[in-house]
Formats: C-alpha cells, structure tokens, sequence
C-alpha cells in the first residue's frame, strides 16, 4: 500500500486528489497538511472532507517535518502556491520523502532550490506545470506541429482559467511555449509576447504571443494557434473538471512507485511521450 500525504487538503484541488487516492486499491491518505496554524489542525480528514472519520489528522505546515516523521509517507502530493511549494519539497527531501508536484507559478530559481533538494537528498520527485494525461498529449502535438511548419507560422498562446488563479500565465502555456520555441530554435525569453496595448507596431516574424485570461468558473482552456497565410492551425486543450488533474496525479505516484529510475521526471516520462 502506497501511503501518500496530501498538502492543501481542504482545498478544492487537495480534497479531490484524497477522494481520488482513497478510491484506489493500492493507495492510502495518511496525512493531510494544510496552511500554517490552520484552525483545522488536529481534526479528522475524513470528516472534514465528508468522507467519514478516517483516523488521519490535518496539521499546520509549520509542524510538517514532525508530520512526515510520524507516519512515514512514501509520497506527498502539493497543488499550493509557489513560495509553499519549495519549502514543503525541501522538507520531503529532507526527511526522505517522494512527492509529486503539480503547483504553477515557479521561477527558475525556486525549481533550482528545489531539484538541489531532491537530488542531495537522493529522492524521487515528479514536477510538471499540469498533470492532466491530455495536456501532456497536447504538450507532443505543439511541438510537432511547429517542428513541421517551422517559423513561416506566427504563434499565439491563448489560455482561460477561473478568476481565483494566482499565477498568469498559467505554467502549461509556458510550458507550451517553452516546447514551442525548442522546436523552432528560438530563445523564449527574447521571443516571447506577454499581451499587447497601444500602438505596438507589426508583430515581429519569430513572436510567441502569451495571453491570459481570468474570469468564473473556467477549470483550464489552452489553445495554440499557428497563423500562417491562408491558412491557421488550432490545437486545443480544454479540462472541464479538475478531474483531470487528479487522474494524472495518481498516474504520477504509480509511475514513481514502480518505474521512474531518476530523481526528477515530469509528465512526458510518467506517459512514455
């Protein structure tokens, strides 16, 4: 049985990821973590959750070592916020502990400290900005398709998410992008468009175009457009639920548990992309 700790668990993401692990025939919630001093520490997750007692506590990320210590999870799961995510890897690694993380909005640097931590620590991590299987297929079908067009095609990244997302764009646009601009030979940091106002002139030939929008309830749009003359290409990726998500995630602990063979894979090793 793979036991599997879970950080922002009362959230919508955490909640649905332990309703997703309990469901499983080889996997088991041992532990729920939540914000520092929540007033939820020390409650049952299963109750809170609706699930029924579980015999697992919540605790404060301020006690998360001393969490991990006590029950020992093979993996811990984070969807929180950046700054969060780096320390929670860094105590994981730490304290010997796998983890698989889905949280957006990482700079270089925080990936940085965070690989140095696993690696130093000689643990497992699966990172990717989007867990979702069609996303990662997604991911293949940009790259290819802008290998084959190569850059007579301007391209422009569009993608919608609800109007509680912290970070813009999201981490699978810039993935997208990042993919994009290898297969054309292109720098992403000199190349790259966030948005346009004013009289920004003709758009350069080797652009990448960015843009983001927020608003309701909207799980994750992503489409890439390659406009040529005559002619436009659409790739599309649409999550009508963080569903999605949370299957890719139990993919994820599968794939670590049985098969990943180094210490930092992402979503295209876990799929065989």
């Amino acid at each position: 049985m793979i036991k599997v700790a879970v950080t922002g668990c009362a959230g919508n993401m955490g909640s649905r990821i332990i309703r997703t692990v309990q469901a499983q025939d080889n996997m088991e919630v041992v532990l729920g973590i939540e914000m520092p001093n929540t007033p939820l520490e020390g409650k049952d997750l299963g109750e809170q959750l609706g699930l029924g007692t579980m015999g697992v506590e919540i605790i404060g990320s301020q006690n998360l070592k001393e969490g991990l210590e006590s029950v020992k999870p093979d993996v811990l799961v984070d969807f929180t916020i950046a700054s969060a995510a780096v320390e929670t890897v860094k105590t994981c690694a730490e304290c010997g502990v796998n983890v698989v993380v889905g949280t957006t909005g990482l700079t270089d640097e925080q990936l940085d400290v965070m690989h140095k931590a696993i690696k130093d620590n000689d643990v497992k991590a699966v990172i990717s900005p989007n867990m979702a299987t069609g996303v990662n297929v997604f991911f293949e079908i940009v790259g290819q398709v802008a290998k084959i067009l190569g850059n007579d095609y301007d391209v422009e990244i569009i993608e919608a998410h609800h109007h509680n997302k912290q970070d813009a764009p999201s981490g699978t646009a810039k993935r997208a992008a990042e993919i994009i601009a290898e297969n054309l030979d292109l720098n992403l940091k000199e190349n790259a468009c966030y948005g346009r106002e004013g009289m920004v002139g003709k758009r350069p030939k080797d652009e990448i175009g960015i843009h983001a929008v927020r608003g309701g309830d909207i799980v994750g749009d992503h489409t890439v457009m390659f406009a040529g003359d005559g002619e436009r290409i659409e790739v599309v990726h649409r999550a009508s639920s963080r569903q999605a998500f949370a299957n890719g995630v139990i993919r994820a602990i599968n794939y670590q548990n049985t098969k990943q063979d180094k210490n930092i894979a992402d979503m295209f090793d876990v799929l065989g992309l």
